[in-house]
């Protein structure tokens, strides 16, 4: 799944700085980039445990 959201990250933001560069860029097509740019950053996030994972399964108990 890493394989795939990276390279959509890359091209969400070039689609994003190319439509920002012309002169009358289109908003639906900046607001699809940035979404799509989010959602997949989500995805990865989740992936990265909690740097206090183990500090909260000590307070549980």
């Amino acid at each position: 799944m890493k394989k795939i959201l990276i390279p959509l990250i890359f091209v969400s933001i070039f689609l994003a700085l190319y439509e920002q560069s012309k002169a009358q860029p289109n908003v639906y097509v900046m607001i699809g980039a940035v979404a799509v740019f989010m959602f997949c950053m989500m995805r990865l996030s989740a992936k990265i445990p909690s740097k206090n994972q183990d500090k909260d399964d000590d307070d549980v108990q």
